[in-house]
């Protein structure tokens, strides 16, 4: 068995997430803690209590949902888990690259809890609301997606900006380029087309102010190499290196996040099961469209987390 961590990102954030872990475990409590000191605010009372509108801003949910996945690994690690031997690869999707780090100790939590803030704020107000837009575009492939933003643009920024698993790919961009994109993946014969209720038009190069806030806070942060290598989004690849963690992360704000490629790469790499780790089940979805042969495992309660140390141990 050859196992890869993934992590999740936004959009996997619910009201009540992390609170069956921090009333059962004081490792998890801990992490939240943790949290919360790091930015000076109770995010911890957000996620367990909402409103569910507060949870789901941008800056609020991306530490929330790194807090999760790393409170699920602390108790996994109290309970025996050992990353380097058990673990051949992390991956996060988009945000969740910062959780894979610093479940991988390249990352310290307060750490990924400060630069995710600035990460979300900067996400935010890269672009005004209203002036942008994402899409899902079911039922194409990469390149016809890929073809379609091309096709949509007309002057303005749409782009592939997830490539998610096959068929499933999301454009991003200005407003009204991302619904001609819907009206053209339509007529190219896609499933279904639609918008996304996001707030901002990740992924694409609007998000060009959020890069350089990001290169800016990064080039503060101290990034050590992590014990398993990481399959870096915008290269579907592993590095291992510091300074070149601390580049991709700069990169991935406006790069596609590469998902479909990173499952394929690290199944052609050996990688059997995946297991996600925090709040949902949203990539262990993807990773079955992507790889039927593979295992998929969601962890997020403590009976899963039983589970996989009995996996791991038998």
């Amino acid at each position: 068995m050859s196992i890869a961590f993934t992590f999740p990102g936004q959009g996997s954030q619910a009201v009540g997430m992390g609170k069956v872990l921090a009333d059962t475990y004081a490792e998890a409590r801990a992490v939240f803690e943790e949290v919360d000191a790091a930015l000076g605010q109770k995010l911890s009372d957000v996620m367990w209590n909402g409103p569910d509108t507060d949870l789901t801003l941008t800056a609020n949910a991306q530490p929330a949902l790194m807090a999760v996945s790393l409170a699920t690994m602390r108790v996994l690690e109290a309970r025996g888990l050992d990353l380097a031997a058990s673990v051949s690869f992390v991956a996060g999707h988009s945000l969740g690259e910062y959780s894979a780090l610093a479940a991988a100790g390249s990352l310290d939590i307060g750490t990924a809890a400060r630069l995710l803030r600035v990460r979300g704020d900067a996400m935010q107000n890269a672009v005004p609301v209203g002036q942008g837009a994402m899409a899902a575009l079911l039922g194409l492939d990469f390149d016809a997606a890929r073809e379609v933003a091309e096709e949509a643009a007309q002057g303005e920024i749409c782009q592939a900006a997830n490539d998610n698993a096959p068929g499933q790919v999301v454009v991003s961009g200005h407003v009204g380029a991302v619904e001609r994109a819907i009206e053209i993946a339509k007529a190219k014969g896609a499933r279904r087309a639609v918008l996304l209720p996001v707030s901002a038009p990740f992924h694409c190069a609007l998000m060009s102010p959020a890069a350089d806030a990001m290169a800016e806070a990064l080039a503060e942060a101290e990034i050590r190499s992590p014990k398993v290598p990481l399959v870096a989004n915008v290269l579907a690849r592993p590095i291992t290196d510091a300074a070149e963690i601390r580049n991709r992360l700069v990169e991935q704000v406006t790069g596609t996040v590469r998902w479909r490629e990173s499952v394929t790469w690290l199944t052609e790499n050996g990688v059997d099961t995946f297991v996600e780790v925090g709040t949902g089940k949203v990539l262990t979805g993807m990773v079955k469209r992507i790889a039927k042969d593979a295992s998929g495992i969601a962890v997020n309660a403590p009976e899963d987390i039983d589970a996989l140390i009995e996996k791991l141990n038998g």
